[in-house]
């Protein structure tokens, strides 16, 4: 007798948990970054603009698959066409290069998170050398936040060759990491729908609590000016460096891709949750609520950095220029209170005219400071969540309040979207019956992590963070761009889109009018293929397989080409999602032939 399929306890829950697997880290660290290159507002057109011809469309699509198959990503592709079975795997295939990387993030969260209740806090300030003469000289040549990222929390190697032993400190981190993700899952939607309530709402009471505080801190308006109007504030050039932004391709390619992968698109995780729903959910009306959310979210998690941001744009520059006042203050005995921020340029002129050769001697130790530079320094990634934000937090008041915040949020952030990353492993694997009917899945979930855990133990080791890189730029983004397709095409015109829509139209009643036809028979497709074509030219065509390598004894990230061998696995990452797909529906024609065959030798 086939077993019940579990079910979330209330539409709600359902909800949360797609809101807190798509309402990640994206939106706090990648969204921000891209309004600040692509000019700050000017870039909400192109990315509105894609929310509806492509990331609605395909969330709507994926979740009413998995409404109507009831069963996980492999399952569901396999209901659909026996040859389709490979989506399926190539989707937990990316699914497990994603979460052996993904929590990597939460562990370093976790470290921030115990650093924070230290007073000060570590990254604050510089440590003495060991003569205890000064500071630390990479710390002095880099930054007190740049020093503890790098050194104190990666103690990162010099080039992705020298691998160095594995961190302690991180590897406990990242046991505690998946030991969080565990008993989150263990019992399925049952312990996944309760937790859904903390991961998908608390992230959101600190964004307030912080843009309450951002928007209060000296230079905020600095920074939201900055977003949008990055390049002037007179009308007219500001109209023509946003109409300039708009004509830019990259800018609607980056869009394109920020809605792709912020929605979490082509992973299963989404198939997975709905597979979990009743058969009459109003899958479309939960595909919009999602969707707008998420996008709702990024343009409030900008707003809420970006206050951030210039406060540290602003802190550093008047930094800067009382250095400089003081430097030639005590340099030309000049009175206290003579010079100032007002006056500094008008002085600094009188002083190299009237002293040319005892100006030309303090000169070079003069800096140059420019709000507009602080500002103009676009950051994303973990740059901007352990180096940005906690430059920030390092000069706030009660500075190990917001810390603790703030780390705490990313870990919600985390954790949420873990949950989402290990359903589309783990529901493919109990549907299957040859699984689920030897082991419990507590045991499944349990092995998973743990299989998930030693293999994130590379990232914990000196070279660690390099081949997180590698992960994070290379082992989703065309399998996935390439999954994704395939799924349209399948729907569209495998399965039918005649089928497809008698099908919604029996689960929730409504039919399916002429908009998500158009976007999953034609827009869509097409708009994934120039973005696989994009990928593929920019990453193979050009050469560009480079990393960012740290030189202590620079203080800085340095350019490196990649080695043979990481370039051999950043081919095998790619290649083994996606083939993934030929292969299996090579494997069901070879035993559909041979059964064939077989069948027809008896008779």
């Amino acid at each position: 007798m086939e077993k019940e399929r579990p079910q979330w306890s209330n539409p709600l829950q359902f909800l949360l948990a797609c809101i807190s697997y798509a309402v990640g880290l994206g939106n706090v660290w990648r969204f921000p970054y891209l309004c600040q290159l692509y000019g700050g507002g000017s870039f909400l057109v192109p990315y509105l603009i894609m929310l509806f011809v492509e990331g609605m469309p395909l969330l709507y699509l994926e979740l009413a698959v998995g409404q109507r198959m009831r069963q996980g990503s492999i399952g569901a592709w396999r209901t659909v066409s026996p040859y389709l079975s490979g989506v399926g795997v190539a989707s937990m295939v990316v699914s497990f290069f994603l979460t052996v990387y993904y929590n990597v993030i939460n562990t370093w969260a976790f470290w921030y998170l115990f650093q924070s209740f230290q007073d000060p806090l570590p990254w604050s300030v510089c440590p003495l050398n060991g003569n205890h003469t000064g500071y630390d000289e990479e710390c002095e040549k880099a930054s007190s936040t740049q020093y503890f990222w790098y050194r104190k929390t990666l103690n990162i190697s010099p080039s992705i060759q020298e691998n160095g032993g594995v961190q302690w400190e991180l590897a406990l981190c990242l046991i505690l990491a998946w030991l969080v993700v565990y008993l989150c899952i263990l019992r399925g939607t049952e312990s996944t729908g309760k937790v859904v309530y903390f991961t998908a709402l608390l992230p959101y009471c600190v964004l307030i609590i912080y843009l309450v505080r951002g928007l209060t801190l000296h230079g905020a308006t600095n920074g939201l000016m900055y977003m949008f109007t990055p390049k002037g504030s007179s009308a007219l050039s500001l109209l023509a460096f946003q109409v300039k932004q708009l004509a830019d391709p990259r800018a609607w390619i980056n869009a394109a891709t920020q809605i792709f992968f912020s929605l979490g698109l082509g992973f299963g995780s989404l198939i997975a949750f709905a597979s979990y729903n009743e058969l009459s959910s109003n899958c479309q009306k939960h595909a919009i609520i999602v969707a707008l959310i998420n996008s709702s979210t990024s343009i409030f998690a900008s707003i809420v950095t970006f206050s951030i941001y210039g406060f540290k744009a602003t802190f550093n520059y008047e930094d800067c220029l009382n250095k400089v006042i003081l430097l030639l203050t005590n340099y030309f005995d000049l009175e206290e209170g003579s010079l100032t921020a007002s006056n500094l340029e008008e002085v600094k002129g009188h002083l190299a005219s009237t002293y040319p050769s005892k100006y030309s001697e303090v000169f070079p130790q003069i800096r140059n400071c420019s709000l507009e530079s602080e500002l103009g320094t676009a950051v994303q990634g973990s740059g901007l969540s352990f180096i940005v934000y906690t430059e920030a937090i390092k000069n706030m008041e009660v500075s190990q309040l917001w810390s603790v915040l703030y780390f705490f949020m990313l870990l919600m952030l985390g954790i949420g979207s873990m949950l989402g990353n290990t359903a589309a492993i783990l529901t493919p694997l109990t549907d299957s019956r040859v699984i689920s009917s030897h082991l419990p899945k507590e045991v499944i979930s349990g092995v998973v992590c743990l299989i998930n855990c030693a293999v994130g133990l590379l990232f914990t080791t000196e070279a660690g963070s390099y081949w997180f890189d590698i992960f994070n730029d290379y082992a989703a983004t065309l399998s996935l761009l390439l999954i994704v397709l395939v799924e349209t095409v399948s729907v569209s015109y495998v399965y039918g889109l005649r089928r497809f829509e008698s099908d919604l139209k029996a689960m929730t009643g409504q039919a399916v009018n002429w908009y998500w036809k158009a976007m999953w028979a034609i827009v869509s497709p097409l708009l994934i293929i120039s973005l696989f074509i994009f990928y593929l030219s920019d990453y193979v065509l050009k050469g560009t397989l480079q990393y960012q390598a740290w030189d202590a004894t620079q203080g800085q990230l340095v350019t490196r080409d990649y080695p043979v061998y990481a370039l051999a696995i950043i081919g095998l990452l790619v290649a083994t999602s996606i083939m993934c797909i030929p292969l299996v529906a090579l494997g069901v024609f070879i035993m559909r032939r041979l059964k064939r065959g077989g069948t027809a030798l008896v008779g």
